[in-house]
């Protein structure tokens, strides 16, 4: 086996320097405990709030996760193994949540059913948001499961029930896993849609204590038992995914299982799966809709739509090219370089993107005015934030893109007398424009739809697509939070349509 090359000093340079900036959000929350003192730490830890927000939290966390790995499964199952009519529609329905920002479906709720609340408003919202990221991965692994094996366990007498327990059960694990802790990490970081319907959550608790009192140490501790939420949810999915590994030689080789046959079940099939497209789809583009209709033209006039939509571009391009640009030295390093250092160098980058958005931004609010004033609420610190947040998706996204642009075509490139720079550029970079583009994509919606860190840390006056319609909403002037909701709808399609298109191509 040869041995991995050293990577350059320069890459090194930076990708630690990334390193230290992905860990700056634990940094802080270990500073704030060791300067409070162990005993002050936990005397504001250790009270009757935090554990009424812990049992929301883990409430929320424990009737959620459940029900979005069940729907998800079934439905993935219904799209992928079965002869529902119009499958493929379906299909793209059941994705089509991820495109409606989860803020959103909270409001559309609250026009449907105005005294929604409670865990169980709470994990209504949540599962209708966040049941795609279950149902994505479940379709893409029931695709990619290759029939003869569970031919061969019938051929050996195994019943229905056993072939799924042993045969595709098994398979499922890590693609339903992966889903969950997703959702997991979702419902600790989501602000806007639980604060809309008034349920307690840690985050929800962080923001209020930090925008009533400015309270620093008491926000940081609540944080800080968020974060350890955080890294307790990546410990236990990494414990029981364990190191199975389920794979198959020869990509695309595995020919298409035969359907299940409904018969008489083809009609609560096609009901069930109308109901979770109603309840997760319907119901934010009924309201949203409806809500424009009693806006009418006034609420399009509205002088300040113009203003976020171009402000939301902005963070947009900007953060998207920050997250692509800082993203390339982490993939060059894990592909090009691979070992045990660059695995823990790009570890850090997946810790901090874990973490909720207000962790992040208290950090950099304390941060900067301490160390850094004169970057307190400017555009600077918003993008750091968007960078500590994001820059995993543009990461997986270019690490793919550079796999596929082996380094032989570089040694010929230079053999043919093309200077290294020159190489590097027509030959690999190159051959990742279409991993440049999408992780380009991937990142400038997800900045367009963030909530959290924007209200924190955003310079004064500033107003984008998210925190415009978050502010009329709390006015309860949905009429006119309906543009911004709608704009921000369609911006997120294209990308769920990629994703969707990502997960289609897998197992072909």
């Amino acid at each position: 086996m040869v041995a991995a090359r050293r990577p350059p000093l320069l890459l090194l340079a930076v990708v630690s320097a990334l390193t230290a900036l992905f860990l700056l959000p634990i940094g802080y929350i270990v500073w704030l405990t060791a300067d409070l003192g162990i005993a002050r730490a936990a005397e504001m830890v250790f009270r009757e709030r935090v554990l009424r927000l812990l049992g929301s939290t883990l409430a929320l966390v424990a009737v959620t996760v459940p029900l979005t790995v069940v729907i998800g499964v079934a439905v993935a199952w219904l799209v992928e193994r079965t002869d529902l009519p119009g499958r493929r529609l379906w299909g793209v329905l059941f994705a089509a949540p991820l495109a409606v920002p989860a803020f959103v479906t909270s409001y559309a709720w609250l026009g449907v059913i105005p005294s929604i609340g409670g865990l169980s408003g709470g994990a209504l919202i949540a599962v209708s948001a966040y049941f795609p990221l279950v149902y994505l991965p479940a379709a893409a692994t029931f695709r990619w499961i290759d029939p003869a094996e569970e031919e061969v366990a019938r051929s050996m007498g195994l019943s229905t029930w056993r072939v799924a327990t042993r045969v595709v059960v098994p398979q499922l694990r890590l693609a339903v896993l992966g889903g969950a802790l997703l959702v997991g990490l979702h419902l600790l970081a989501e602000y806007g849609a639980f604060s809309m319907i008034r349920f307690d959550t840690f985050t929800t608790a962080i923001v209020e204590q930090y925008q009533s009192t400015f309270d620093s140490e008491a926000g940081g501790m609540l944080a800080g038992v968020l974060v350890l939420l955080c890294l307790l949810m990546l410990v236990m999915e990494a414990g029981a995914r364990g190191r199975a590994r389920y794979a198959r030689l020869g990509a695309g080789a595995a020919r298409r299982p035969d359907l299940v046959r409904l018969g008489a079940w083809k009609l609560p099939a096609l009901g069930v799966s109308f109901v979770v497209v109603v309840v997760s789809l319907g119901v934010p583009l009924g309201v949203v809709t409806r809500w424009l209709v009693v806006g009418g033209a006034e609420a399009w006039a509205d002088p300040q739509l113009a203003e976020a939509f171009g402000q939301s571009v902005g963070y947009g391009l900007y953060g998207a090219a920050g997250c692509v640009v800082l993203a390339l030295p982490v993939a060059w390093l894990t592909i090009r370089h691979p070992g045990r250092l660059a695995r823990v160098m790009e570890a850090g980058n997946y810790v901090a993107s874990a973490l909720p958005g207000i962790v992040v931004a208290l950090a950099l609010t304390v941060v900067s005015v301490r160390v850094l004033p004169h970057i307190y609420q400017t555009v600077v610190l918003v993008l750091v934030a968007y960078v500590l947040l994001f820059i995993p998706r543009a990461v997986v996204t270019l690490r793919a893109g550079l796999a596929q642009a082996p380094e032989r075509l570089e040694e010929a490139a230079r053999a043919l007398g093309r200077p290294p720079a020159v190489a590097i550029t027509v030959v690999t970079l190159r051959r990742m424009l279409p991993s440049f583009v999408a992780a380009f994509a991937l990142v400038f919606l997800a900045v367009v739809n963030e909530l959290t860190a924007t209200l924190l840390l955003s310079p004064a006056g500033t107003s984008t697509l998210a925190t415009r319609f978050w502010s009329l909403g709390l006015d309860l002037d949905y009429a006119a939070a309906a543009p911004f909701a709608m704009i921000m709808i369609v911006m997120s399609a294209p990308m769920t349509y990629l994703l969707l298109r990502q997960t289609a191509a897998v197992g072909r």
